[in-house]
């Protein structure tokens, strides 16, 4: 599975979409398209991405352009894998 796979994986597990994500494109817009994901979702998200890739995210490295689409979000989620 690819790290975009992955992210669309976790994100309709983490906000309960039901499958919904199945649909979502690289240009699919995230943060206030998707009531689901609301701030306590972006705390429970980042956590289930350090989880499942093993990378550490800092306050820092987050801001409103990370869930801006699914594609901005799934090149976030690769930059952080370790090497």
């Amino acid at each position: 599975m690819n790290t975009s796979q992955e992210v669309l994986r976790i994100l309709d597990e983490v906000l309960s979409l039901k499958g919904r994500s199945l649909s979502f494109q690289r240009s699919t817009p995230l943060l206030g398209a998707i009531p689901e994901l609301d701030s306590m979702a972006v705390i429970s998200l980042i956590g289930a991405f350090e989880e499942q890739f093993g990378m550490v995210i800092d306050d820092d490295d987050i801001d409103g352009a990370t869930f801006a689409t699914i594609g901005s979000l799934s090149d976030f989620v690769s930059s952080k894998l370790p090497t």
